[in-house]
């Protein structure tokens, strides 16, 4: 986006020879244009960053100079770039502080300015010079404008969706559901159409192969980092209700999961309520919720990501063949490596791993993670349904009792499938006895 503006300020109109803006009546009027992007430095230090900027400044600047255009891509970078060092954080914040503070006194030269980033901090914190900005990351204006529409997918790709036919062996309606299902789903306003990542679809087409392309670009190890420094319940990440606040520009000081979630990506819009004037957030499609389960799985039980996928499937396939010792040894090996000396709250975190594992199940084939507040622990819906009841430190008899007592087995009885159900015991950190019963 930032290149495309550059070259419509710059006055090069052939270059959009056949497009809209080509055809309008727009003067390609030619500035000077400033473009600073915080991505291509990573300044160590305050002298570093004001040195890169000064550089940027100096590579443009003429003697005499009319309107200008400002334009700057991550203007949050070098903040987010040394967000685990808070100190450096704050003063890099105070020079970009002061850097913007000077644009909005170059105002009478500049023509327009624009600023994208990923964070959202407040005007206060970072923009307090330039109190004239526009925010338009949640206008329904724009909520299109840097994601490709299903409409586009469609045309613009028509012939790569066409190649890719082959490859699949399915037909086109179910090449785009299964593509629509991959990478689209992000939307960024309280009613817009979504939209695919670009960054996925075209590593898509130019692959011809479904992978997690983009969440496989940058993993976000701080963002782990904050989840599991904050104890933050993982069972809200797919449907979380929250207020217009949440969406509420964040502090380095005061950094909060679900605005950093939202504004990165790893969650978007999926629903809002008019009445109660309230959100529903959830992860955008199977790209991001896969990598992002794989990611947290990784980091609560200390089983490398590369081997997370294949024990996933070790499980599914042990169910599957009725082989449950399999099943349980390789359950057993997500809690063989948490460190004794971890201190947590230790059934609050091996309850958060099982719904990571089972989660990660679900993905490959239907489940029901729930909480074990009173309901079942975990469901897996295959070939046969498989009901869990986990105890800490309790009895395997007692776990079973429960699922028949409060008969968990209803709502799937009658749906032509066997239903087998499971009292387990969790003892000495790990996976203990375990008893099954076949409901009939």
């Amino acid at each position: 986006m930032i290149s495309t503006l550059n070259e419509i300020l710059d006055g090069e109109k052939e270059l959009f020879k056949d497009l809209w803006i080509y055809k309008v009546d727009y003067a390609w009027e030619k500035y000077l244009v400033i473009r600073i992007d915080f991505s291509k430095s990573k300044a160590r230090n305050s002298d570093e960053l004001i040195n890169y900027i000064v550089y940027q400044l100096e590579k443009t600047a003429l003697s005499e100079i009319n309107k200008v255009v400002v334009l700057i891509d991550e203007y949050d970078k070098p903040i987010i770039d040394n967000i685990e060092n808070k100190e450096l954080a704050v003063e890099f914040r105070e020079i970009l502080k002061g850097f913007y503070t000077i644009i909005k006194a170059c105002d009478e030269y500049i023509r327009f300015v624009l600023l994208t980033g990923v964070s959202k901090f407040s005007k206060a914190c970072v923009f307090s010079g330039l109190n004239n900005l526009k925010d338009i990351s949640m206008n329904a204006g724009y909520s299109s404008l840097l994601g490709i529409t299903r409409q586009e997918m469609v045309s613009c790709f028509k012939e790569h969706i066409d190649q890719f036919l082959e490859s699949e062996g399915i037909d086109k309606s179910e090449l785009i559901k299964k593509i629509t299902y991959w990478y689209d789903g992000f939307c960024f306003s309280r009613s817009c159409e979504k939209v695919f990542n670009p960054f996925s679809i075209l590593l898509l087409f130019d692959n011809a192969e479904f992978s997690n392309y983009w969440f496989e670009s940058a993993t976000p190890s701080f963002l782990i980092k904050l989840i599991k420094g904050k104890g933050f319940d993982l069972n809200r990440l797919d449907r979380v209700k929250v207020d217009e606040s949440a969406f509420s520009s964040y502090e380095i000081e005061n950094l909060k999961v679900v605005p950093i979630l939202f504004q990165t990506g790893y969650l978007t819009i999926t629903g809002y309520d008019k009445e109660r004037m309230e959100y529903t957030l959830a992860y955008p499609n199977f790209e991001v919720k896969n990598s992002m389960i794989k990611c947290l799985a990784e980091a609560y039980s200390y089983v490398e990501r590369e081997l997370v996928h294949g024990y996933a499937w070790k499980l599914i396939d042990a169910l599957r063949e009725h082989d449950f010792d399999l099943f349980f040894d390789t359950l057993r090996v997500f809690f063989a490596d948490i460190p004794y000396d971890l201190h947590i709250n230790r059934e609050k975190y091996y309850q958060t791993i099982f719904y990571l594992i089972f989660s990660l199940i679900g993905l490959k084939v239907k489940a029901e993670v729930k909480t074990n507040k009173g309901r079942i622990d975990a469901v897996i819906i295959d070939k046969d349904i498989y009901i869990f009841e986990f105890k800490f430190d309790g009895d395997k008899d007692n776990a079973l009792k429960q699922i028949r007592d409060k008969k968990y087995f209803e709502k799937y009885q009658g749906v032509g499938k066997e239903i087998y159900l499971f009292g387990v015991e969790f003892t000495d950190r790990n996976i203990g006895n375990w008893v099954i019963e076949k409901h009939n």
